[in-house]
């Protein structure tokens, strides 16, 4: 077997396990932190039960992201992309509206939060990117513009994806409050908001120039939007 083709196997290998990876910590994290939202409960410590309107926004929010958390790893299977295409427009558009309702929703909650400014500005810069690239990734492919289009479903799902990486953050900082005494959990949840957008913002701009751009250098220029 040639180096080349044993490269391509490891490289298609790691590619499974990673999108495994991410598929199973969606529906974890979906199955996990959604359902409460739908009997009147939540997994925060303290919520704002007293602020109106916020628990509402939050229950819009979390339905709509669970659903494109979930629907989300399988647009990106080439298989079921090419033998199922109806399938993949489907569940795309299903993915989308998911992704513009959660999105609207967590406006307000993001307004009146009394987590602090931080947060505030954190969660604002990740709804007005995840609705942006979700319309590049609608505006690419209404174009016929496959490439662009699998480029900017990367971007949006990774911000998608940051209700993953945010709880995953938290998990040390919660250890951490326990001999710490002036952090609390207001400064845990912001710190892993921000490390959550910033870190899967670099990981996607990573990856997109190490699978798209690298092998357009090889076929010719590849747009990135």
């Amino acid at each position: 077997m040639s180096t080349a083709v044993m490269s391509r196997t490891v490289s298609r290998r790691w590619w499974w396990f990673l999108w495994g990876l991410v598929a199973v910590l969606a529906l974890v994290t979906a199955a996990l932190f959604v359902p409460p939202y739908l009997v009147g409960g939540t997994t925060v410590p303290n919520l704002d039960r007293i602020t109106p309107g916020y628990y509402t926004s939050l229950v819009i929010h979390a339905v709509p992201a669970g659903v494109a958390l979930v629907t989300g790893p399988w647009q990106f299977v080439p298989k079921l992309r090419t033998r199922y295409p109806r399938l993949h427009r489907v569940t795309g558009r299903v993915y989308l509206v998911s992704v513009i309702v959660a999105s609207i929703a967590a406006v307000y909650s993001s307004a009146v939060t009394k987590s602090g400014f931080a947060l505030q500005v954190a969660f604002f810069v990740l709804i007005v990117a995840w609705l942006y690239t979700a319309a590049k990734a609608y505006l690419t492919i209404r174009r016929r513009e496959v490439q662009l289009h699998r480029i900017w479903m990367i971007r949006n799902y990774t911000l998608t994806f940051a209700a993953v990486t945010l709880r995953l953050y938290q998990l040390p900082l919660l250890a951490l409050m326990d001999s710490v005494d002036w952090l609390e959990y207001k400064e845990v949840y912001t710190v892993s908001a921000w490390l959550s957008l910033l870190g899967n913002v670099l990981v996607a701009e990573y990856f997109i120039v190490h699978r798209f751009l690298a092998q357009g250098r090889r076929q010719g220029p590849v747009p990135t939007g």
